[in-house]
Parts: structure tokens; C-alpha cells; sequence
């Protein structure tokens, strides 16, 4: 990018949650003694911080305007502190809570997407320490019938779908309808790189088969602010948690949970780069589609890859692999007239990005050493032939899930990493790392790490502001996603012997405003 900032990046996942001994339980409990379990395993019991809902404004849309005043004038109020119970801001900058009765796992900001894949998959690793610590709590009496399983996917297999949400901040001055035209084509294509792969066709999944995407089948509409119903390929909540007059946040729902690193760094770097042409001018307005709700599902249930989309003029035939090559392209035609500056990171994805697309054209399964949704079909596919040779055989289903079982021992993809099967990208010591270490180059760095120092006197926090000394509160203005970074913090968060040691230096130094409050 050729802005003064990089563009910042979060992502979330949703988990599936069962209690195998137990299927009657509430997830609510379940997800709720994980989340809990974690936080007292971690020590901060008492100590942890609340969540601050207060800047929230989830239905505020990007078109203009505000859902609450035309649909939601009977929303039920919630009272901040029960909401924010089972809600921790844990130690590397991250938030873990529960959210529509799953554990959730929102990454800490970062600025490239190698970093992207780091701190996404500290977040499996945190999501099955958290189930073995509940289950090691024994909720109930009986450990057995309480053991808890969590899965990194989008579906239960009984029609409902969980998210996988990317965050992109994109400049406030480009156009919501350039955003539109385009990412749709962009993201209606992309599964064939990023997909988790599924056994089931339809949001029940009752018609035998495998698809490339466990998401597609939820997509309903173009464009739609909501994230649970009339899901939309383009999501327009406008919450940038940012400098709003600088700033909005593209919210993507349309991806898969992806395990597989290649996918997940896929996926992340090509939308960030995607959207820097699109910041830079770049014109995808001729790839619109003739009818691009029904693509999503044309596209997940082509497992060749060869499947032609209509363009919006009704006479352009092109393949999803055809239509990636063209964004591929003009990526790196504005990175060559130096409309958009591309870092090594940058460089890499485009790279991966042009393998992966000349190798879905080949042989799709040939990916299978880096794609989830191939080497998944490549899994499947071997014990259907030695089965009863239908896609309908329930040990396939299960087979599904358990790929995506968070447990190392038992997860298969984690199985095939160890086999060598699967390709990584990032040291498995730097996700380690990611578990108790905040990224270095954004504000998630100051607040991972006043929590991890000053639990007990940071009162609440939010994406973009921290509340702190509960005697005397005070708000640490985070606005700005990359200034409270450790270049401009890291001699006072590892020095400072309380939090007025950092608030007055924060206030001298002028890396962010801080602000007296009212007293309790």
C-alpha cells in the first residue's frame, strides 16, 4: 500500500463444541466453561478484564445508515457485565469469548498475512487447551460424560452454520460500490484456493456429495449487513474499531475455518492485496456476474474446477481459475506501474497465489499437499473406494469432522501434517510464541501486554481503547491501529512498575491520548 499506514488484519473463528458424553448439555455451558476454564488456568480468575461494549456499534452499515433505526427499535438491552462474563482479552493482544453459543477466538491485529496464519493458529492451540481445562475441571461430577471436543469448522452437520470472519481496514473515501463490484467476483472465486471442503450438499447436507466450501450453501443474497441470516457475499457492517473518519472495515463472512496454512495465508493475502488495487483505482468492474449468489454454490460444488460463470453482460463465459488469473494480473500490473508497493510478504503470496491456481488447473489434487478442501477430498475419497463407494456412507461425515478436531492427537489434519502431507508455512516455535506474545507492530502489543502485567488495573478494554486504574479510571485512546506498537512502547511496557508509569508516558510521549473519567 502507498498510504502512510499498512492495512490491518484480524480474523475470528467461531469453533463447534460438543460434550461427546453429554449431547444433551447447552453449548452455552459448554462454551462457557471453556472460556472460564481457560481464564482460571491461566490465573487471571477475579483479575480478567472486562470487555468495554460501549463503542460497539455492530448495526451501523456501510451503505449509510443505521439497522436500529428502521428494524430493531424492540432489540433487547443487555447488561455490559453479564455479556462480558465468559469474555477474556488474553495475554498476545487477542479476545476469547463466547459468542451465539460457540467459544470464539478473535485474532490480535496485524499487518501482513504470514502473521495472519502465526496468531490464527495460536488460536487452535488456545481453543483446545481451554476444552482440556474444562474438561480437567470436571463440570459436574463425572469427567468422563463432561470431556469437551472443539473443531475448527463452519457446520454441525443440523442445517446451522458458525463463522469464520476476515477484518480488513480499507480508507474511508472509497466507494462502498467499487467495494462491491469489485470483490464479489473476487470472493466467489477464491473458495477454489481457500475452501475447507465438506461432505454434504445443502444447508442440511442431505444430498450426498463433497464440495470445495462449507460456507457456500449459507450465502443468500449479494450484499446484507446481517452475519447469522441472509448471510451476504459482501457484508456491510461499517465498525471500523479505527479512527472512523479515516477508516472503515471490510467484515468478510463468506470464508471457511481453514487449517491448512497454505489456504488460510491464501486467503488473507489476496483479498489485503485485492483491496490495495481496488484503494489504487483498479478497474474490476467488467468480471460482474450474471448471477453470483448461484455461483458461490456453482463454484463449491465443481470439483474440477472447470465450471464457466456468466458475466453481467450475458456473454462472458470464464472459470473461477480464469477469474483469479485476471485479479492476479491486475494485482501485479499496479504493483508494476507502482500504483501499490509490495512487501516481501506481499511478494510471496503473490507467488503461492499464481502456483496454487496453475496447479488447480492441472490436477486440483494435486493441492492436496496444501489446499484444506483438496487434501480433505483426497482423504475421503480413498476410504469411500474401499468402502461402500457412496458419499451418502455416514463414516464419512465423521471422517469431515474429524479433520477438523482441535485435539493434535486426534485431529486428521494435524495427522497428515505430521506425516508430511500437508505443507506449512510458518516455525511451529513462532506460533508457540503467539500464544502468550502480542504482535509486535500494532496497538495489540500495548494491550496484550498491560494485561499480561497490569491484569488487576485494567479495568476494561475494546479494540480501541483500554480503561485502566480502577481508583482514578482513565481511557488509553487505541484509535490508531499501528501507533501504540512496541517501536513506540516496548521500553515502557517492559519497565514500568504500574500502570501510571505507562498512562503518564503514554500522555508525554504523545503515542496516544489518554483521558481522565468519572470516579466509580
Amino acid at each position: 500500500m502507498l498510504h502512510n499506514q499498512p492495512r490491518v488484519i484480524g480474523t475470528e473463528t467461531e469453533f463447534g463444541i460438543s460434550c461427546p458424553g453429554n449431547p444433551a448439555v447447552s453449548p452455552i455451558l459448554t462454551s462457557t466453561a471453556a472460556v472460564m476454564s481457560y481464564a482460571d488456568a491461566l490465573g487471571l480468575g477475579a483479575r480478567r478484564t472486562r470487555w468495554d461494549y460501549e463503542p460497539e456499534s455492530p448495526l451501523r452499515d456501510a451503505r449509510g445508515f443505521d439497522l436500529r433505526r428502521y428494524a430493531m427499535n424492540h432489540a433487547p438491552v443487555l447488561e455490559p457485565n453479564t455479556m462480558g462474563a465468559a469474555n477474556l482479552i488474553l495475554r498476545n493482544g487477542a479476545r476469547f469469548y463466547v459468542d451465539h453459543a460457540h467459544p470464539e477466538y478473535s485474532s490480535p491485529e496485524v499487518t501482513d498475512a504470514l502473521s495472519a496464519v502465526i496468531w490464527d493458529k495460536a488460536g487452535e492451540i488456545i481453543m483446545h487447551r481451554a476444552a482440556r481445562a474444562a474438561t480437567q475441571a470436571g463440570i459436574g461430577q463425572d469427567q468422563e460424560h463432561w470431556a469437551l471436543k472443539t473443531y475448527k469448522n463452519n457446520v454441525d452437520g443440523k442445517g446451522a452454520s458458525y463463522g469464520t470472519h476476515e477484518n480488513y481496514l480499507y480508507r474511508r473515501d472509497t466507494d462502498m460500490v467499487t467495494i462491491e463490484q469489485g470483490l464479489i467476483p473476487f470472493f466467489v472465486t477464491r473458495q477454489i484456493m481457500t475452501g475447507s471442503g465438506r461432505v454434504g450438499i445443502g444447508q442440511q447436507g442431505d444430498t450426498a456429495g463433497f464440495q470445495i466450501s462449507q460456507r457456500a450453501d449459507y450465502i443468500e443474497t449479494k450484499v446484507s449487513l446481517e452475519t447469522t441470516l441472509n448471510r451476504g457475499i459482501i457484508n456491510t457492517r461499517d465498525e471500523p474499531h479505527s479512527n472512523a473518519d479515516e477508516w472503515k472495515r471490510l467484515h468478510v463472512i463468506i470464508g471457511d475455518a481453514n487449517l491448512s496454512e497454505c489456504s488460510q495465508f491464501l486467503k488473507v493475502g489476496t483479498t489485503s492485496l485485492v483491496l490495495d488495487a481496488i484503494e489504487a483505482g483498479v478497474d474490476f468492474s467488467d468480471l460482474a456476474l450474471e448471477s453470483p449468489v448461484d455461483d458461490v454454490y456453482r463454484v463449491s460444488r465443481d470439483l474440477t474446477c472447470t465450471a464457466t460463470l456468466r458475466g453481467e453482460d450475458r456473454k462472458t463465459q470464464r472459470t473461477a481459475i480464469d477469474i483469479q488469473r485476471i485479479y492476479r494480473d491486475r494485482v501485479m500490473d499496479a504493483a508494476d506501474r507502482e500504483a501499490i508497493s509490495l512487501s516481501d510478504v506481499e511478494k510471496k503470496v503473490i507467488e503461492v497465489w499464481g502456483e496454487i491456481l496453475d496447479d488447480l488447473e492441472s490436477d486440483p489434487l494435486s493441492t492436496a499437499d496444501r489446499l484444506d478442501w483438496t487434501a480433505k477430498y483426497a482423504l475421503l475419497d480413498g476410504f469411500r473406494q474401499r468402502g461402500t463407494g457412496e458419499w451418502d456412507d455416514p463414516r464419512l461425515a465423521l471422517i469431515d469432522l474429524q479433520y477438523s478436531d482441535c485435539d493434535p492427537k486426534k485431529g486428521l489434519y494435524y495427522a497428515l501434517v505430521r506425516r508430511g502431507k500437508i505443507r506449512t508455512l510458518v516455525d511451529p516455535d513462532d506460533v508457540t510464541a503467539a500464544i502468550d506474545t502480542p504482535p509486535t507492530d500494532t496497538r495489540a502489543w500495548l494491550r496484550g501486554r498491560l494485561v499480561d502485567r497490569f491484569s488487576s488495573e485494567v479495568i476494561a478494554a475494546n479494540w480501541d481503547n483500554l480503561i485502566v486504574t480502577p481508583a482514578h479510571p482513565q481511557r488509553i485512546d487505541l484509535s490508531s491501529p499501528t501507533a501504540a506498537n512496541a517501536i513506540a512502547t516496548y521500553d515502557i511496557t517492559e519497565s514500568a512498575t504500574s500502570i501510571d508509569d505507562v498512562t503518564r508516558y503514554l500522555t508525554s510521549s504523545g503515542v496516544c491520548d489518554v483521558t481522565p473519567l468519572p470516579s466509580p
